[in-house]
């Protein structure tokens, strides 16, 4: 446990120090989702962080790294059984391709880290889409998946602000 929290503090010290040079590349913000797939069975909904740092590579492209934290909240089936919250810290590279000024599309690849007990983690990917709804604020839909011996899946929603 103690691994994981010194990964999530190296991570954020990293993406807030590069971000000191320039403030108008970070993305931060939350998500809200249902679970689907092997995961509805164990979980009713999910909330999540979200934060972005991505550079220019071109005017249609930007590459990057993301950091989140996924709390699946535990189910209980109408048999009384009871499942525990599920917890991720996904860390991944990032792109995004830019269209129009308005709309994106790309995608987050990376690992997963279990944080509860017996939570393995996994592989992570999300693809995105996203929405610019002013200068500063993205609304955004994603698939977020993390597969181990299964696929734990969640459609969210999420809202992102620049800083």
């Amino acid at each position: 446990m103690r691994r994981t929290y010194l990964i999530a503090i190296a991570l954020f010290t990293v993406m807030f120090t590069v971000n000191a040079q320039d403030r108008s590349n970070i993305k931060a913000g939350f998500s809200g989702g249902i679970p689907v797939g092997d995961a509805e069975n164990i979980s009713s909904f999910s909330l999540g962080l979200d934060f972005n740092y991505h550079w220019g590579v071109s005017e249609l492209v930007d590459a990057g790294i993301a950091a989140s934290f996924i709390n699946a909240f535990g189910d209980t089936l109408p048999n009384q059984t009871e499942f525990e919250d599920i917890q991720f810290l996904p860390v991944a590279g990032s792109v995004r391709i830019y269209p129009t000024y308005h709309f994106k599309f790309g995608g987050d690849l990376g690992y997963a880290v279990g944080i509860n007990d017996g939570n393995e983690g996994g592989l992570f990917y999300r693809p995105v889409v996203g929405y610019n709804i002013t200068g500063n604020t993205e609304l955004n839909v994603s698939y977020t998946a993390i597969q181990n011996d299964g696929t734990f899946a969640i459609a969210t929603v999420g809202i992102l602000f620049l800083f």
